[in-house]
């Protein structure tokens, strides 16, 4: 049986919403990428992370079908678990800063997984979109209101894996922030909400609100117990 905690992050204003992370806070109890992958599979959400050294912040990150150098949501939601001002992945190092009930990360823009940046006229266009078939990672957005930053955007990972829509992602803001060069204010999926900025050190911020929801416990998947 291998414990893990469900966070939501970049929850919106209310508290409602955000996508859901599972963390698991003893990485040793599966040491193995075999195996994280596979429980990452048994689980289910668009993202797992593994944490490796608490202390140092060392996470590993896991879709249901691959492994990530780098991906917004979970490093937000791990650094709001562990309360660390830092965050060591595959990528690189991400500062990471609490303020005010929001919890903050800074990743340079090339870290990001490549994505499509696809906009529209209208938030209501975005709103109306069907899912599209697999094959493409499209991060589908809007201005809301230009002069305040404010946008409308949806998530299509397009790897069949079932993730058909991602509620909340933090890589794909945080390109978008990049392209644009300001600050913005993200509304996605049914009401997600990320905060961003551009830094002057060519870093972007991106944050939000964090909640945990639950902690359980899985059994291996697929008997990799002994990879």
């Amino acid at each position: 049986m291998t414990a893990y905690e469900v966070l939501r992050v970049f929850c919106g204003p209310d508290g409602g919403h955000g996508n859901e992370l599972g963390v698991v806070r003893d990485g040793a109890a599966l040491p193995g990428r075999a195996e994280r992958q596979a429980f990452a599979r048994q689980l289910g959400f668009s993202e797992t992370v593994f944490v490796d050294d608490p202390e140092r912040g060392e996470v590993d990150i896991y879709t249901p079908t691959l492994r990530l150098p780098f991906a917004g949501h979970p490093c937000v939601g791990a650094a709001w678990l562990l309360g660390a001002d830092r965050l060591v992945t595959p990528a690189g190092e991400v500062a990471a800063r609490h303020d005010g009930g929001l919890t903050r990360i800074a990743a340079r823009p090339e870290w990001a997984p490549p994505r499509t940046l696809r906009r529209y006229r209208s938030a209501a266009e975005v709103e109306a979109l069907e899912v599209p078939p697999p094959g493409e990672w499209i991060y589908a957005w809007a201005w809301q209101d230009e002069a305040a930053g404010t946008v409308r955007a949806r998530a299509f990972p397009g790897r069949d894996d079932g993730i058909d829509e991602d509620e909340a992602t933090g890589a794909a803001a945080l390109l978008l922030t990049a392209r644009l060069g300001r600050a913005l204010t993200v509304t996605q999926g049914r009401g997600s909400q990320l905060l961003t900025g551009p830094r002057p050190d060519g870093l972007v911020e991106v944050g939000g609100r964090v909640c945990r929801v639950a902690a359980g416990g899985a059994q291996r998947a697929g008997g990799v117990g002994s990879a």
